[in-house]
């Protein structure tokens, strides 16, 4: 008969009060560096200032012992990825990876011009929840268990990601790297506004779709035309026609430039496109179809090609994902409150550790909402709680027997 091994019964009683209490008393200084942060200027495109924090992150995991790489980007263009490796009592033992990022989807000037504040319990400014609150939950949940000598791991890795909101072009050759060896991997986005956790995510496929047509006077001999915008016009509108084909597939074309001036016929035009899929499968579909369409335009001798710019399989919830969210589930419970798991239609770097055969979850960050907007916010009361929830969760990870027989099936 096989053992039976209930959700989080690794963690007592004594463990999570001991926990909760350390990080009550942390709270003012998670508070004082979520202040820090969020007044940094770190925009994906601000690699000065995304390595600022790269800095404080990196000084923060030194101070705990572990060992610190900052990994520049081979462009120049982007900040350095910082990855901290911590090595635990358990010989042979599960690996654990973290990610958490340090950029925003925020301009240079931002932090200045709304800088961090608390108003009533909401704090604000920009990147506060999206996501410098979940990268200090990721921080201080690691201390709190090294504080207790508590780290029941072989490995346990943490990277700091410099680049995801443009889709992780820098740092996602790292996490792949780092998740080859992983046995499960915790993402450090925020929890959704109703305290959801995530589970699933959609696979995104990022195109630029280019027409080419014929130019030619547009007033005297237009007939010699080939119009890329008229074709393009028409694509448009096919492209949109694939909403709903398979299901939770999304199309949308968010962007179109095209022609030179009125006066000319013009030669090319470009379409910047984004896919969504709850499935992988149906994502390539998606792709297949578009590729279809472009060989069927509605203006003779035109011509267009698929250039994609970047691509985010689908996190799906994998089986073993949902150990981790029955642990997460029965933690919260103990903690005294509730958790749920949600698929969202935005993608993670999840997306990429899930898409590799990791169990994974993501939304453990603290609870906030309107992200990318200058309305973002974060719950102040959810900091503890939510830091206490990721400490937990990896604690009951690395002591729960089932993740360990992972491992040893990895070996």
């Amino acid at each position: 008969m096989a053992t039976i091994h209930p959700p989080a019964a690794g963690v007592s009683a004594d463990d999570l009060t001991a926990i909760e209490a350390g990080l009550r008393a942390d709270e003012p200084a998670y508070l004082a560096d979520l202040e820090r942060l969020v007044n940094i200027d770190c925009g994906s495109y601000t690699p000065a200032g995304v390595d600022e924090v790269g800095r404080f992150v990196a000084g923060f995991l030194a101070d705990i012992g572990a060992s610190v790489e900052a990994r520049p980007d081979p462009t120049g263009r982007l900040g350095a990825t910082i990855v901290g490796t911590l090595r635990g009592s358990a010989m042979p033992g599960a690996r654990l990876l973290l990610i958490g990022h340090m950029d925003t989807v925020f301009d240079a000037g931002t932090a200045a011009e709304r800088p961090f504040a608390v108003v009533e319990g909401i704090a604000t400014g920009p990147g506060v929840t999206d996501m410098k609150s979940g990268l200090l939950a990721g921080l201080y949940a690691i201390r709190a268990l090294v504080r207790r000598g508590e780290l029941p791991f072989e490995q346990l890795t943490f990277v700091a990601n410099p680049d995801e909101e443009i889709g992780s072009p820098s740092s996602t050759p790292h996490i792949i790297e780092l998740a080859a060896t992983a046995d499960a991997c915790l993402v450090l986005e925020c929890a959704r506004a109703n305290g959801d956790i995530v589970s699933s995510r959609k696979g995104i496929l990022d195109a630029r779709i280019n027409v080419h047509g014929r130019a030619a006077h547009a007033g005297v001999e237009p007939e010699k035309g080939r119009s890329a915008i008229l074709a393009a016009a028409d694509l448009v509108e096919r492209l949109h026609a694939l909403n709903g084909r398979w299901p939770g597939v999304t199309v949308n074309v968010g962007l179109i430039g095209g022609g030179t001036r009125p006066n000319v016929v013009a030669e090319r035009c470009t379409l910047e496109v984004d896919v969504r899929a709850v499935r992988r499968e149906d994502l390539e579909a998606a792709e297949g179809a578009i590729g279809d369409l472009l060989g069927e335009l509605s203006v003779p001798d035109t011509t267009a090609e698929l250039e994609p710019m970047a691509r985010w399989w689908p996190m799906e919830k994998l089986e073993r994902s949902g150990r981790l969210v029955e642990h997460a589930a029965a933690l919260a419970e103990r903690l005294g409150f509730t958790v749920r798991d949600a698929a969202t239609g935005g993608a993670s770097d999840a997306n990429t550790t899930s898409g590799l055969g990791v169990p994974s979850l993501d939304g453990l960050g603290p609870i906030g909402g309107n992200d990318h907007a200058p309305a973002e916010y974060l719950d102040v009361a959810s900091i503890v709680p939510r830091t206490a929830l990721v400490a937990g969760l990896i604690l009951a990870i690395g002591r729960d027997p089932v993740i360990g027989e992972w491992r040893a099936e990895r070996r």
